[in-house]
């Protein structure tokens, strides 16, 4: 995992690169209140651009975000940070992943904190944010928060590794067929990892949404920035926590595995909901179709 604090000079940005493999998805996505909130503070966007140097060098982006603060304040701040970052990413003049998309992070933490200090009836504001950006036959991560982003790759996916040389080394793709991409940056996580307590107590544990890291709550913001290969029949889910509160690992693997993206997001939410709709819940599903050569 990369964690970016710092900007690249400009003089090592690159020239935009050429588009080898085109990817072809099918996205769908839903939100609901829930049965306790009054107002959702969830939002999502997506773009797929049919430009070729911006398809070749941004690709198709999704972002997910959850709100916090109260009196719709959190509905602002996940809503400044999801514009800001896609327009910041997208308009950025360098062709690497990982400048563009931390730097865009980091510009949505600006603004929302900005807007936090500014306005008395929106201090202590802020957001999760967790956006894939699919670029070629590469997935680029990057994450605040608790929010997630889990990929599924079925067994009869294709198994090559391979990627574009000028899109630099691959992460390792080792792992199981149903994998957390992102990491939840919780006091309760934090407490996991350095043995204090185990998954099953952190579950229920009292402080287990207490965030380390948002976005609109820091002068600066640590991004995690993590990239993977796209196999043809991988399919991912972006979601709010609503959907972790009442939804199992195991059921999501399941529903994801027998239903189409629509279907699939449909049945998490009633899921979430059935469980207990205790928070605004938004599921965001990219199933990738095919990856076409350029040329070929």
């Amino acid at each position: 995992m990369q964690e970016i604090t710092a900007e690249y000079a400009a003089q090592e940005l690159a020239p935009a690169p050429e588009l080898k493999i085109r990817p072809r998805v099918t996205v769908a996505c839903k939100t609901d209140l829930g049965r306790v909130r009054e107002n959702n503070e969830d939002k999502f966007e997506y773009y797929l651009p049919e430009d070729e140097p911006i398809l070749a060098g941004k690709g198709l982006v999704f972002v997910v975000c959850d709100g916090m603060g109260g009196h719709e304040a959190g509905q602002i701040a996940s809503e400044m940070a999801c514009k800001t970052f896609l327009f910041e990413y997208l308009q950025h003049p360098s062709q690497d992943p990982l400048v563009a998309l931390s730097t865009a992070v980091r510009a949505a933490n600006r603004l929302v904190l900005d807007c936090s200090r500014a306005i008395p009836s929106r201090r202590g504001m802020g957001t999760t944010l967790s956006a894939l950006a699919v670029i070629q036959d590469a997935a680029w991560i990057a994450h605040v928060g608790d929010s997630r982003i889990y990929r599924l790759r079925l067994p009869s996916a294709s198994q090559s590794e391979s990627l574009p040389s000028d899109l630099g080394p691959r992460t390792s793709d080792l792992g199981p067929p149903f994998l957390q991409l992102t990491k939840d940056h919780t006091w309760v996580e934090d407490a996991v990892a350095s043995g204090m307590f185990t998954r099953e107590e952190a579950e229920r544990h009292q402080y287990r949404h207490v965030l380390t890291r948002a976005i609109g709550t820091e002068d600066d913001v640590i991004v995690d920035v993590e990239r993977f290969n796209v196999q043809e029949g991988d399919v991912y889910l972006l979601c709010s926590d609503g959907v972790m509160n009442h939804v199992s690992d195991s059921r999501l693997e399941e529903v994801l595995s027998s239903s189409g993206p629509s279907e699939a997001c449909w049945q998490i939410v009633s899921d979430a909901l059935v469980g207990g709709g205790s928070d605004n819940t938004t599921v965001m599903i990219v199933r990738v179709d095919g990856l076409e050569s350029i040329g070929d």
